[in-house]
């Protein structure tokens, strides 16, 4: 039932956004910024049980934990910089949003360096050396 709340929040906070666009005010994007972060804080509970799963799930299957990590902070870097790219662009400030999925990008990349280079040691050991 609580997603039914969220929705609500996110329905009441779109209608008052447009309310107060129509009006001329610019107190829209300060109503829209204050839905987001309700919503994210009531989302990232659940995002922890997930990531406690996945966690978990990697013990069991005796994927280690340097991976497992890896991955986890590879998904939390993604919706935090889709986050702050949408609230931006909801600003008006798309090259602002732009730069902030560069840089989520380019964090993505610099964490999963170790992991590539893993997988090109393995494939590198698997061709024949001539």
């Amino acid at each position: 039932m609580e997603i039914i709340h969220l929705v609500g929040i996110g329905i009441i906070a779109s209608i008052l956004y447009i309310t107060l666009r129509e009006l001329g005010t610019t107190f829209g994007f300060l109503i829209i910024l204050i839905a987001s972060v309700i919503i994210f804080l009531a989302v990232i509970k659940q995002i922890g049980t997930i990531f406690q799963l996945i966690h978990h799930l990697g013990q069991k299957a005796s994927i280690e934990g340097m991976y497992i990590g890896t991955i986890l902070k590879i998904i939390g870097i993604a919706y935090i910089t889709e986050i702050g790219a949408d609230l931006t662009r909801d600003a008006g400030l798309h090259g602002v949003a732009t730069k902030i999925e560069l840089a989520g990008k380019i964090f993505i990349l610099i964490i999963a360096i170790p992991i590539i280079t893993t997988v090109i040691e393995s494939i590198l050991n698997f061709l024949p050396i001539t």
